[in-house]
């Protein structure tokens, strides 16, 4: 689409040599030939480096930019930024087609694929299930009744995922005017569940804004489990029943996380960390440790303090 057009459409004006753009990304990932957007002073070192063609940013910030990256200039970038993902968001449409299968597949006559879908070598599909378009499923993977799998995404081989998962539905993202109202940012990533992962029933996980939402190899996820877009859940990891990892949550490998273990967004889980139930983790955690409570903080801290609470208690008695 040309910048021109887009630029137009959502009301902002161009003083600068039209371009060809082709999608949006993060400052760090786009490309010339993508737009990007800056509304958090802690991106700031982001902005010389920035190979985006374009790039939503306030008058003060501009003159950081590349001269390679037009400015388009605005105070509100990120709505701006909504505005313009619908332009690039894949079309929604009920016409399916025939995927391509490889040998041995048991597909139920109920299953309905988009188009140009892909899957493996002895593939099971189980009725009611949804596979978007252009997604791929590896060989040996067993997909129980009425699984939805999103547009474009990846499965991996010797997968398991059980009745109502969801792979692939769009993130919580929304920018929002200054009259309150909330403008939706369409999810324009996908989602990669790589070899021997086990999800189980009505676990859902988001497609990523821009980028990829990323469930690493040989991870295995109980029950009613959310996982939020652009999250990166490392190989190994384990997680018990009504977990959450908020959006761009990242973890290492071998991760252990409790049932209603909550995160907030934008974090990182070290390598081998151990999180109790009901754990609030607030920010990010070094791996190898064992960590409770709201806000999470190391065990053996958190038990002396429940001791340190209930003597209190005893005392008052």
């Amino acid at each position: 689409m040309k910048l021109s057009k887009i630029c137009q459409e959502i009301h902002l004006e161009l003083l600068e040599e039209d371009r060809e753009i082709d999608g949006l990304h993060t400052l760090s990932e786009a490309t010339s030939s993508q737009i990007s957007f800056f509304n958090d002073i802690k991106y700031v070192n982001q902005l010389a480096t920035t190979k985006a063609g374009a790039v939503f940013i306030d008058e003060k910030h501009a003159p950081l930019l590349p001269q390679t990256t037009i400015a388009l200039i605005t105070d509100e970038a990120y709505l701006k930024l909504a505005l313009t993902s619908k332009f690039f968001a894949h079309k929604i449409e009920t016409k399916g087609g025939h995927p391509s299968m490889g040998e041995e597949c048991d597909i139920d006559k109920r299953v309905r694929f988009g188009k140009e879908v892909t899957l493996g070598d002895n593939v099971t599909i189980m009725a009611g299930a949804y596979i978007g378009d252009k997604s791929v499923i590896g060989s040996n993977t067993l997909i129980y009744p009425n699984v939805t799998i999103y547009h474009h995404s990846e499965i991996g081989e010797n997968c398991i995922f059980h009745a109502g998962v969801v792979i692939g539905g769009d993130g919580y993202g929304f920018a929002h005017t200054k009259s309150g109202e909330h403008i939706k940012i369409y999810q324009n990533g996908n989602t990669v569940i790589e070899d021997n992962v086990e999800i189980g029933a009505n676990t859902t996980i988001d497609r990523a804004v821009f980028g990829t939402t990323y469930i690493r190899k040989g991870t295995k996820l109980d029950n009613l489990i959310q996982i939020g877009h652009n999250c990166d859940l490392g190989e190994h990891s384990l997680m018990a029943g009504q977990a959450g990892l908020a959006g761009s949550t990242t973890t290492g490998r071998n991760v252990i996380i409790g049932g209603q273990v909550g995160t907030a967004g934008h974090i990182h889980i070290g390598a081998f960390s151990t999180i109790a139930g009901k754990s609030g983790i607030t920010k990010s955690l070094e791996g190898g440790k064992t960590y409770a409570g709201f806000p999470a903080i190391e065990h053996i801290s958190w038990l002396k303090i429940q001791a340190k609470i209930a003597g209190l208690i005893k005392k008052r008695k």
